[in-house]
Order: C-alpha cells, then structure tokens, then sequence
C-alpha cells in the first residue's frame, strides 16, 4: 500500500511516460495481464490507455490489472491510468518513507 507521499512521488516520475499498453474492446485479457506483469518487472511504473470503444471504464480496468498483477495503483485520470509494483530482482524506483 502506497502513502500519499509516495504516490505523489510516482505520479511525478510518471509525469514524462507515454502509455506503453492499451485496453481495447476485448477487455483484460490473460495476454495482456502478462504484458503488463513482464512490463511491471522491468519498469516497475507504468501508464496505460483504456480506449473509447471498451465496456469497461479506467477505473475498473486499472482495478483488476492491479488485482492480476499484485500492482498498487497510483492514479486514474480520464481514460488513463499509472500501475506500480516494486522489481523482485532488480528495485530501480526508491521510494521516500
């Protein structure tokens, strides 16, 4: 579980990504949790896209993605969103106390 503070942190490093994964029509799928679980293990933070035509909102995608992963999610905004989770072999993100 993320403090403010360190969700503010990342929200900043976040600042500069572009999103590196979209939610289309499909949904989440097992694929794509994949995707993004390799994704989470080298870069630990990143943003992801949920399109118009999808059924499911930002908020409940990043939520579930978040759940398959073991992500904490940093921030949903419109049809975006920002996962982090902490590299098990090589941490790169130092988070404040």
């Amino acid at each position: 579980m993320l403090t403010s503070k360190q969700r503010a942190y990342l929200r900043g490093m976040a600042n500069g990504l572009d999103s590196i994964f979209q939610v289309g029509k499909s949904g989440v799928t097992p694929e794509l949790r994949d995707a993004v679980d390799k994704a989470l293990e080298a870069r630990e933070l990143i943003k992801m896209n949920v399109l118009d035509n999808t059924m499911i909102g930002a908020k409940e995608a990043a939520g579930i993605l978040a759940d398959r992963t073991g992500a904490d999610i940093v921030q949903v905004i419109g049809n975006r969103f920002i996962l982090f989770r902490q590299s098990k072999k090589k941490p790169v993100i130092e988070l404040p106390k």
